[in-house]
């Protein structure tokens, strides 16, 4: 199951998630939520703000992928 996080719904610290648009980023873990903008450290890009209101953020499947 494909869990799509668009705006702020779900979003919670420590969450796992993809980029859509960046799968070379690998797994990103949520250090922050405030209102649409999450602060995401991921594997292999570090740190990036995303603003979930323009890019749906992907749910990593903790069995799959983590």
């Amino acid at each position: 199951m494909i869990t799509d996080y668009t705006g702020e719904q779900g979003l919670v610290p420590g969450a796992y998630v993809r980029h859509p648009d960046a799968p070379d980023w690998g797994i990103g873990q949520v250090q922050s939520c405030v209102g649409t903008r999450v602060t995401v450290n991921f594997e292999d890009r570090g740190k990036v703000l995303i603003d979930t209101a323009v890019i749906g953020l992907v749910a990593a499947d903790a069995e799959i992928d983590v």
